[in-house]
């Protein structure tokens, strides 16, 4: 049995890998435009999860025990650093690759189903190492965006498109609103060049253009001010205004212009 999103997960860190390979240490601390991270902020939260990741598969109460470690410590922060002894640069690039390659393993031979402990409620496997596929995907873009490179996607992002669907009515609810009847007509492009489509056609909500710009409104790395697509109807117009496909409390969209590739 294996898991097609194991090595879609694996496939979008080795690409951040080989973004990262080529720089000096010097350069792992440099800001991004998510909240001030830097590049080794990012690796470390990367790399935590991904090892609580392969926790659920592999040992439920080192899970448990880092779950209470960040309670105590008031946040998530101080534990990813404690982790890896503050690591960074290409020493935490090197292990969090690793630790990228021995969760995407476990995955690939999991039962798709199998349901994990989690921070919040239990979840399927295969929700797990999508989340962990999205994750990589969204925090990977603030560091293309600050080296200046535009992202070459593929067809993989197709999970974190699904993701975004299925998170349509969770996205209302989370914010305390009423949940829209219907969701919007959603037509998107893959890179490949294959179309996506998801709900009904012809009511008056419809969202249209490419898939990677759809995947970076609902995982808020972009304000959909900045994007091509092409928004018609309320519920449409609302949805894109606050879409958030990753879990947590409700969290605001970045302003228009602030997340952005930079011209180097």
């Amino acid at each position: 049995m294996s898991m097609p999103q194991a090595q879609d997960f694996l496939d979008e860190s080795t690409a951040l890998h080989a973004l990262l390979a080529p720089l000096d240490d010097g350069a792992f601390g440099q800001a991004t435009t998510f909240k001030a991270w830097t590049f080794d902020d990012v690796l470390r939260h990367l790399h935590y999860w991904n090892w609580m990741a392969w926790l659920q598969l592999n040992d439920e109460s080192v899970l448990v025990a880092q779950m209470d470690a960040i309670a105590r410590a008031g946040g998530m922060r101080p534990v990813e650093a404690a982790h890896v002894d503050d690591a960074g640069g290409q020493a935490l690039l090197a292990l969090w690759i690793a630790q990228a390659e021995a969760t995407a393993k476990a995955y690939d031979s999991a039962d798709p189903k199998a349901r994990l402990k989690w921070v919040g409620p239990d979840m399927s496997a295969r929700s797990s190492i999508t989340a962990r596929l999205m994750e990589t995907w969204a925090h990977g873009q603030e560091i293309y965006d600050q080296l200046g490179v535009v992202r070459q996607n593929a067809d993989r992002i197709r999970n974190i498109v699904v993701l975004g669907i299925n998170t349509f009515g969770w996205t209302f609810k989370n914010r305390k609103l009423d949940i829209p009847e219907t969701m919007p007509n959603v037509v998107l492009t893959a890179p490949s060049g294959e179309v996506w489509t998801y709900g009904e056609a012809g009511g008056p909500d419809r969202i249209e253009g490419p898939a990677e710009e759809f995947c970076q409104v609902v995982t808020q790395t972009r304000n959909v001010a900045d994007t091509s697509l092409v928004v018609t109807g309320p519920i449409a117009t609302q949805w894109m205004g606050f879409a958030q496909c990753f879990a947590g409390k409700p969290e605001t969209p970045p302003a228009p212009g602030i997340r952005k590739t930079l011209e180097i």
